[in-house]
């Protein structure tokens, strides 16, 4: 117990010196399920062994204590699971095409690295082998979305500097792109990326769209900037649909059987459901999202275990699909 609580002050010390306007009681309450007495007795614990402990006073009359850079780098070292868990995050990025994410994690990785002692770091990339072999790690096969990252380059810049971008964008069906003047706002992930753009035009500033980024064959910034609409909140917008589908939300409501209740209670279909259990052990789930189409994909998964109750359309979108639902991988 005692080395458990000696790791967590540690890594409180680790944390007081990533940020830089501190941390508050509350946040150390939220980083270890503590209570506030035990937050404060931590606080003081790693004020003791860091002197150098800044405190500093925030929004809301709120204190906050900071410890100097490089005052805990000596006592800093990396665990192969944490690296490991990195070089995930870099193969995951890369195979589903977010290249610049993944080129930004690799550069991560390499600075990290450097910080070992050089003994250190050869015991850490011996076990960093073993448990990435361990993890099965392999580039997923199948489709993928071709995403040019020059082009992401200029879109991320745009969205830091409020410009507005110019795309040669090839519409879906299309031969040829068109020009698209886009107030850029942020980026949707899924089986396919999309940039979520505002219109540019005078009276449409508040109007949003989705553009594929892999439709993109050209942009630019232009000297133009723009004003971020203030009611425009991208999770929102990302939970109006059932992945990256927009449509007019509409109500949803599935059956799941007895058999399937169980794996299904396992699935968050989407951040606005709600479950109800019945009596004979099916599950009722309700959410409200637009993309049929996908919805179609994901409930042809379930087979004849899930019955669409509503909406309607989605119903008929299923009828005669349906197979024999054999389990989850």
């Amino acid at each position: 117990m005692r080395f458990a609580k000696a790791e967590e002050l540690l890594e409180l010390a680790f944390a007081m010196q990533a940020t830089t306007e501190g941390i508050s009681l509350l946040d150390i309450e939220d980083m270890f399920d503590v209570t506030r007495r035990t937050a404060m007795r931590m606080r003081d614990a790693v004020a003791r062994v860091f002197p150098q402990m800044e405190e500093s006073i925030g929004d809301g009359r709120i204190k906050r204590w900071r410890i100097p850079v490089a005052v805990t780098s000596r006592h800093l070292s990396l665990l192969p699971d944490e690296l490991a868990s990195l070089d995930i995050a870099i193969k995951k990025c890369s195979d589903d095409g977010m290249q610049l994410h993944a080129k930004h994690l690799k550069g991560l990785a390499t600075k990290v690295k450097s910080m070992q002692k050089n003994g250190n770091s050869r015991k850490v990339e011996t076990d960093l082998e073993a448990l990435i072999e361990a993890e099965g790690l392999a580039t997923r096969p199948g489709p993928r979305p071709k995403i040019v990252l020059e082009h992401m380059n200029v879109l991320r810049e745009a969205i830091k500097a409020c410009r507005v971008v110019e795309l040669q964008y090839r519409p879906k069906g299309k031969k040829t792109a068109e020009l698209k003047r886009v107030c850029p706002y942020g980026f949707l992930y899924g089986h396919r990326h999309y940039l979520v753009g505002g219109g540019s035009e005078k009276g449409r500033e508040d109007s949003f769209y989705l553009f594929s980024l892999s439709q993109i064959e050209g942009a630019s910034i232009s000297s133009e900037g723009f004003r971020r609409s203030k009611s425009f909140n991208l999770q929102s917008f990302a939970e109006q649909s059932f992945g990256v589908w927009m449509e007019k939300p509409q109500e949803i409501v599935w059956k799941f059987t007895p058999k399937a209740a169980s794996a299904a209670r396992d699935f968050v279909f989407h951040p606005s459901q709600t479950l109800e259990e019945k009596k004979d052990g099916s599950l009722i789930v309700r959410f409200k999202a637009g993309g049929l189409l996908e919805m179609a994909w994901h409930a042809n998964m379930w087979g004849d275990q899930l019955e669409v109750i509503k909406p309607k359309e989605l119903k008929a979108m299923l009828k005669g699909r349906r197979t024999k639902w054999e389990g989850l991988p």
